[in-house]
Formats: structure tokens, C-alpha cells, sequence
């Protein structure tokens, strides 16, 4: 399909040509866009181009090597394509270190201009989107930590300040990882509670006979072993918010003192009968659903409702699939400053990996990939943006031919660029060696060096 692959601008003064390149660019699925002048180019060029520019070097007024320079001045991460005679290689060599992303030698064969011309736009769209992901968790910050503009986290985030600063209990269902502890702590602090303490307890995480003492208190003597008076967190939590994370694993007769205190707002330490009055707000989460007879299993109905005022529902990362890349930016960003590592580029490996995955454990499991990813042990954090994923996307015939000019382009460098030793070295026919230079626009004088060849090399 036509414009699939994005913009790319071709640039040449002979106007025989562009409607010719025009043709072979919307074939191969880019949005040609042919002009016969470097002035024309930069009228179409500002810094979010999503496209290469292709170039011939020699044109009136202002040529190729003007244009590219004038163009990294834009934005240096357009890539910039020479199309180049044989007198000019030595120049598009230069301009090969000084930032050009390639350069084609005329006569240029076609699908040795295509697979670079893939090669670049993928590129530049991984620029593009890294840029946008970087704004993106900018502009978000103040949004941080519930980052997403997927409706329903928009929703999500608009529902929390509603019910923030009311004094009703919440519910907060969610599958495990999606950040329900989040979702509470941010109910805490954006509340008029938030000066007071933000108790949390993980219901599943403690045995039976030491949850209610955590939970109720007790005083001293109350039972073997309890050597002074404990404060338990709902009476610790007195004036701010306690949250009761996986609350269906509670066990059934502390459920029963739960309702009695949501009801009376009292709590009774173990070991007394003094009751004392508290002023908690309580947000519970659950991994299940607790309105489901089935999956709710000894959770109490009555409980369940007394919960239910309010219930916030957090919707799992496979359904806000356009929320991960901003999220795995931000946990990647946060991670190499954890780690003192550089922050790199997220490349088309990752990017594909990030929206292929089912991610069970949601946003847990992708901040852990992150730190992965940022440790090395993920992805190709080394390698240039794009490059190495570029090629992944090719196709067989493309990939065979680049591995192709890479061997030839490695013996040129080996053999100093000696047409004859190179062909001894590679073992070819020189006119298929020649015909390989053709199609692939190799200049051995550009390989120029004080090395020597050698066969066992």
C-alpha cells in the first residue's frame, strides 16, 4: 500500500529523472516526494520530517553537500542519503563522518537504494517516537504515577480526585501487578487525610494468628509472648487512610470484626474490652471478583457490600495497550538513573516485544523488563537506534544482500581496497566481483588503507 513506510524527499536537478523515482518510491510503499532543487527540500523539512532526504551531490545554486548541511542544522537525526559520481566519493566519504547516513554511487541499482531508504525511515521513526515518548513523560508528570492517556485511565485518574477528598471506603479491584496499591496511595494524597499516615497491610501476606494483632492491636499479657501494648494499624491509622491489599484473603471471623468496625468506626484491641473510636479511612483491594459468588468463595456478602460504596476498577495493560510505550519510557528512564546507566534509545526489537506481549503481570512485570532492558540483559542497548532492529524487518533477499556488501565492503578494507586481491581473497570472478560493485555502489578507492590481505585472515 502506498505511503505505508512514510515521507522520503528526493532531490535532483535532471527532471527526466524525478518522475522515474517518483514511481519506484510509492512502489516500494514510501510517499515520494520528488523536487528538483536543494531550496524546494528545505521548504518541505522542519524537525519532525518522518523521513529521509535523498540528495545528489552535483546541483546548481546550492548543492547535495550544502543541502545536507543545512538540513542537520534542522534536525541532525534526518537521515541524509548522497547520491554521488565517481568524482565525488571522497566528498560523500566526509560527509559519511560528518553525519550522512549513506551514500549511492551512480549508476545506482534500485534495491540497493531501497534497503537503505528502509533502513532510514525506520530509523527515523524510532527517533521521532523516542522524542515523543521523552515529551510524553514530561508532560505527564504531574500526572505520575497513573501515566496513560488510554480513556480508561483518563477516567481512572478523574474518578481518584472526585472521590479523594470524600470519607467513603473504596473498593479497588484490579489484576495483580496493575498498581491498586498505587490507586490508594494516590486517594491518601490527594485528600484532605494526606498530612496523616497512609497505613498499608497485605492481607494475604500474614498468617492468621498474627494478622489480627497487626490489624486490631493488643495490650500487654494478652496472649503468650505479647510483652508490651501494640497499636494496631487501624488505630495507627487514626485520621489518615489504612489500605488492605488482597482483603479476600482475610480470614472469615476477622471479617466479622472488620464489618463491626467499618459500621461503629470503634476498634477493640485483643486483651481489652476498652473500646476506642477512630477516624480511618479504608481502601481495600482485591485481585478477584468479589461480586462473583464463585471467585468471591468465604468472602462475607455483608462485607462486600459495606466495602462497595465506591469500587474503582483498574483496567489491565493488554487493554490500554497505547499506554506501554510511555510507561516502559518512564520505567526505563528511571532505571538507568537507578542503575548509573546511560539512557538509550528504545529500538524496534524492544518496540515490538513491548506491544506483542500479553504482559500478565502488567504494569509490575514491565517495569521489571525495563530494568532488564537498562542492565543489558534485554534488547541491544549498544547498538545504534534502530539499525540493528531495522534489519530484523527485512526480508530474506535483503538481508541476504546487505550481509553480501558487508563482506565485500570488510575484504576492500582488508586488502586496502586492491580490486585484484580481493577477488583472490573472496575467490570470485572479477566481472561478478564487478557487478557486485555496480549493484551495490561500492567504491574500492574509498577503502583506501595501509593494511594487507590475507587469505587467512
Amino acid at each position: 500500500m502506498s505511503g505505508e513506510k512514510g515521507p522520503v524527499i528526493f532531490v535532483d536537478d535532471d527532471e527526466d529523472l524525478l518522475p522515474a523515482a517518483g514511481q519506484m518510491l510509492e512502489l516500494a510503499g514510501f510517499s515520494p516526494i520528488v523536487v528538483n532543487s536543494a531550496e524546494a527540500a528545505l521548504a518541505r523539512i522542519d524537525e519532525n520530517f518522518n523521513g529521509p532526504v535523498v540528495s545528489d551531490i552535483r546541483m546548481p545554486r546550492m548543492n547535495g553537500l550544502q543541502l545536507f548541511d543545512r538540513v542537520k542544522a534542522i534536525d541532525t537525526d534526518i537521515p541524509f542519503v548522497l547520491i554521488t559520481g565517481h568524482g565525488d566519493v571522497e566528498l560523500a566519504v566526509a560527509a559519511i563522518k560528518d553525519g550522512a547516513y549513506d551514500f549511492i554511487s551512480k549508476p545506482y541499482e534500485t534495491d540497493r537504494l531501497l534497503v537503505t531508504l528502509n533502513r532510514a525511515s525506520e530509523n527515523r521513526h524510532l527517533v521521532l517516537e523516542n522524542r515523543r515518548l521523552r515529551d510524553a513523560v514530561v508532560r505527564s508528570a504531574g500526572d505520575m504515577p497513573l501515566l496513560g492517556n488510554a480513556p480508561s485511565m483518563t477516567w481512572l485518574r478523574e474518578t481518584i480526585r472526585q472521590i479523594a477528598d470524600t470519607d467513603v471506603d473504596v473498593l479497588v479491584e484490579g489484576e495483580t501487578g496493575t498498581g491498586k496499591e498505587v490507586v490508594a496511595d494516590l486517594l491518601h494524597r490527594w485528600s484532605r487525610r494526606s498530612s496523616k499516615p497512609f497505613v498499608a497491610l497485605n492481607c494475604g501476606a500474614l498468617p492468621e494468628s498474627v494478622i489480627e494483632s497487626e490489624l486490631f492491636g493488643h495490650e500487654a499479657g494478652a496472649f503468650t509472648g505479647a510483652h508490651r501494648r501494640r497499636i494496631g494499624r487501624l488505630e495507627y491509622a487514626n485520621g489518615g487512610t489504612l489500605f488492605l491489599d488482597e482483603i479476600e484473603s482475610m480470614p472469615p471471623a476477622l471479617q466479622i470484626k472488620l464489618l463491626r468496625v467499618l459500621e461503629t468506626r470503634q476498634v477493640t484491641p485483643l486483651g481489652t474490652n476498652e473500646t476506642r473510636s477512630i477516624n480511618v479511612r479504608v481502601v481495600a483491594a482485591t485481585k478477584v471478583d468479589l461480586s462473583d459468588p464463585a471467585a468471591r468463595g468465604d468472602f462475607r456478602e455483608d462485607l462486600y457490600f459495606r466495602l462497595n460504596v465506591v469500587t474503582v476498577n483498574i483496567p489491565p495493560l493488554r487493554e490500554r495497550r497505547e499506554d506501554i510505550p510511555i510507561l516502559f519510557a518512564h520505567f526505563l528512564e528511571r532505571a538507568c538513573k537507578r542503575f548509573g546507566k546511560p539512557v538509550w534509545e528504545i529500538t524496534a526489537a524492544v518496540r515490538n516485544h513491548l506491544m506483542g506481549h500479553d504482559w500478565p503481570g502488567n504494569v509490575r512485570e514491565l517495569a521489571h523488563f525495563a530494568d532488564r532492558v537498562a542492565l543489558g540483559l534485554e534488547g541491544a542497548p549498544n547498538s545504534p537506534p534502530g539499525k540493528r532492529d531495522a534489519e530484523l524487518s527485512l526480508s530474506l533477499s535483503e538481508k541476504v544482500s546487505l550481509y553480501e556488501a558487508t563482506v565485500i565492503r570488510n575484504a576492500l578494507r582488508e586488502c586496502d581496497g586492491d580490486v585484484r586481491r580481493t577477488t583472490e581473497f573472496l575467490q570470485v570472478p572479477r566481472k561478478t566481483f564487478y557487478d557486485k560493485l555496480k549493484r551495490y555502489g561500492i567504491i574500492p578507492g574509498a577503502y583506501r588503507s595501509s593494511r594487507d590481505c590475507s587469505k587467512s585472515s
